[in-house]
């Protein structure tokens, strides 16, 4: 029987001793990592992961210190991996490592890398899309800011971003939804820029296509955001293809109105003249006559118009 005590008591002392050599181990392997992190943060994280496992095979009381340790410093250091990633335009790695901190900080609990990670997340996505906005990769530099926007609403230069995109494009209803998002969350008047431009642009397909009921909706549609000039003059030109005279001078004086000085006033003017002159309103052909009085381009017309208008 004393023999087995002894054993026992052996077998339990070098148990003892296994032990402090996997602390010490496990203590070598923490460091090798610390050491190794400001020239190879991946390699150090492998070590800290390694250090991890062999600290939580241990059972000492300084073990459990050294765990709560590794699980601070994993997620940081895969979060400076990220940053890093970003630095160097390396987006999707950068995305893909940010997302990895956020998992592994979620289990261990770093709450200041989970906040970090939210607000990285959405900004490596925005930088990725800003590079393929300027590279013309317009459906790519679309779907990196549709993330931006999923991940933050609220974003309201994101989704001027990413209504851009879409434009560019050539999906316009889904870009007309992000500026009016962006409008609704203080961008309005980017917004409405964008949008009015945007609606220009399809009126003025539409006028070259003969389309021109489709294209007047499209420009008085551009104007509800932001009244323009050009706007204005394609919608008295389809008005007049269409037999429309009254609203085509309407249109008119709208154009002079917000471009008094346009190198084509003169032209307008005469115009605005001659069709109300064809559709009988004397009173409004006699009116853009007398201010052509004065032209050198059209005053001989207007005053012989005029004479005719005035018997």
């Amino acid at each position: 029987m004393k023999r087995l005590f002894v054993s026992l008591a052996a077998l339990a002392l070098a148990a003892g001793i296994a032990s402090a050599q996997d602390f010490n181990a496990a203590v070598e392997t923490f460091n090798m990592g610390a050491q190794t992190l400001e020239t190879n943060k991946a390699e150090a994280l492998t070590q800290f992961k390694s250090a991890l496992a062999q600290f939580e095979a241990c059972s000492e009381e300084e073990a459990a210190e050294m765990v709560a340790q590794c699980k601070q410093i994993i997620p940081q250091t895969i979060l400076s991996i990220a940053k890093e990633q970003i630095n160097e335009a390396q987006y999707d790695e950068a995305i893909a490592t940010l997302k990895e901190a956020a998992t592994v900080a979620g289990e261990y609990g770093v709450e200041d890398v989970i906040a970090d990670t939210k607000e990285l997340i959405p900004n490596a996505y925005s930088r990725k899309g800003a590079t393929l906005l300027k590279a013309k990769d317009f459906a790519g530099a679309a779907a990196a800011f549709k993330e931006v926007v999923a991940l933050d609403p609220a974003d309201g230069q994101s989704q001027l971003l990413y209504g851009q995109a879409l434009m560019q494009a050539g999906d316009n209803d889904a870009a007309v939804a992000a500026f009016e998002a962006a409008a609704a969350n203080g961008k309005e008047d980017q917004a409405n820029k964008l949008l009015s431009n945007l609606f220009l642009k399809e009126g003025m397909t539409l006028v070259k296509a003969g389309k021109s009921a489709d294209a007047i909706e499209a420009l008085e549609k551009s104007n509800s955001y932001l009244e323009s000039a050009n706007a204005y003059k394609l919608i008295a030109s389809a008005n007049t293809k269409l037999g429309k005279s009254a609203k085509a001078i309407e249109a008119y004086k709208k154009y002079l109105e917000i471009s008094p000085d346009a190198k084509d006033a003169a032209d307008v003017m005469f115009t605005i003249a001659a069709t109300a002159q064809k559709a009988g309103d004397k009173a409004t052909a006699i009116e853009y006559y007398k201010k052509l009085s004065g032209n050198a381009k059209y005053a001989a017309q207007a005053t012989q118009q005029l004479g005719a208008l005035q018997k």
